[in-house]
């Protein structure tokens, strides 16, 4: 059987050798490596990991899903928060993990427990402060990709019905620390989202312990946060 004709070398690629084609567009997409996926650090404490709702209704994983659902390459949330962490238990969790920056996105939620322990607000700012800044930090040194949340309103659940501050001041605290939060994250340069007042509003969207948000609470919660993560991921790395 008769096969194609073979060039000897001296032929080179020369006129009617086989010249390497370019790829056509698709080609090219289809030989391109997967891009990698954005990384999401949620630094916190019980709003954070979630305590009483499973895995998949914490707010920063519904964030992660929604942010998917609109074609944003993110990752998994890497969740440091533990039920209880104040400022300074965050910190000290902090000095010993084992972090991979620069993150993508870095949120920061903490300061009820400080409150709760009865620890003023003034206290408060100085711990906040270098908590904030380590954030910062994490994110590469870029503030604009950093979330500050502010605290919620746990004097409106039925568990503070039993506290003898009564929900009146235990709010009034709140909005102390919740004021110090918002001037920091304002004078770093980063994303402030209000969600004290979604709290308020829905005081019976709570897990069995009467004080927890539920599912439905955090995903009231995603839907404040999304526009600044949005607006955070439009920025230039």
């Amino acid at each position: 059987m008769d096969g194609p004709a073979l060039r000897s070398e001296e032929e080179g690629l020369g006129r009617g050798s086989l010249l390497p084609r370019s790829l056509t567009r698709r080609e090219q997409k289809d030989t391109q490596e997967p891009a990698m996926p954005l990384t999401y650090l949620a630094l916190g404490d019980s709003y954070t990991i979630g305590e009483g709702v499973a895995p998949a209704e914490r707010w920063p994983e519904q964030l992660a899903v929604r942010l998917r659902s609109e074609g944003v390459p993110l990752g998994e949330p890497e969740i440091l928060a533990t039920t209880g962490w104040t400022t300074d238990e965050l910190a000290a969790a902090m000095d010993g993990a084992a972090f991979a920056p620069p993150y993508d996105l870095v949120s920061l939620l903490i300061g009820v427990n400080n409150q709760y322990r009865g620890r003023g607000a003034e206290a408060y700012r100085p711990e906040f402060h270098a908590l904030l800044a380590r954030a910062i930090a994490l994110a590469g040194g870029r503030p604009s990709r950093v979330l500050v949340l502010s605290i919620p309103d746990w004097g409106v659940t039925a568990f503070a019905q039993s506290d003898r501050r009564g929900g009146a001041r235990i709010g009034a605290e709140l909005d102390d620390f919740n004021a110090i939060a918002r001037d920091e994250a304002r004078r770093a340069g980063t994303a402030w989202i209000d969600i004290t007042g979604l709290s308020r509003q829905h005081p019976d969207w709570l897990v069995a312990d009467g004080l927890h948000p539920d599912g439905r609470q955090y995903a009231l919660w995603t839907g404040a946060v999304l526009a600044a993560a949005r607006q955070a991921l439009a920025h230039p790395a």
